[in-house]
C-alpha cells in the first residue's frame, strides 16, 4: 500500500533504527517505547491485520515468531524473558493498519495487561 507508514518504513523512506531484517521480516526498534527493549516487528508483505492471515501468507508469521527468540537474545532478554503483543481491530487498538507484533523486554510486566 503505498500510505503504510511501515511499508514505507520497510523500503526505507521513512527512517527506523533496524534491529534485523531478511526477505521476509523487518524489524525496528518502536519510537514510543514501553520497555527498555521495544521492537516491532512486521512482514515485509502488507497484511492489513491479523485477520488477514491465511494458510497462504502464515509463513510470514511463522518467520517472525522464529526470529523474536534472536532478537531477543541478540538484545540481551532473553533468558529473563519478554512479551510478544499483535494489537487487531479498532477495540485492540492496532494503530497501523499493517500487521505487526511488539517485542518488549528489559523489564518485569504486569497482570493484567489491560
Amino acid at each position: 500500500m503505498n500510505d503504510c507508514l511501515f511499508c514505507k518504513i520497510i523500503k526505507g523512506e521513512i527512517p527506523s533504527t533496524k534491529v534485523y531484517e531478511d526477505d521476509m521480516v523487518y524489524a525496528f526498534r518502536d519510537i514510543a517505547p514501553q520497555a527498555p527493549h521495544h521492537v516491532v516487528i512486521v512482514p515485509r508483505i502488507h497484511l492489513a491485520s491479523a485477520n488477514e492471515i491465511t494458510p497462504e501468507n502464515s509463513k510470514y508469521v511463522a518467520k517472525i515468531f522464529e526470529v523474536v527468540p534472536k532478537i531477543a537474545k541478540e538484545l540481551g532478554f532473553d533468558e529473563r524473558g519478554y512479551r510478544v503483543v499483535n494489537n487487531c481491530g479498532e477495540d485492540g487498538l492496532q494503530s497501523v493498519k499493517h500487521l505487526h507484533f511488539h517485542l518488549m523486554g528489559g523489564r518485569k510486566f504486569s497482570w493484567p495487561a489491560g
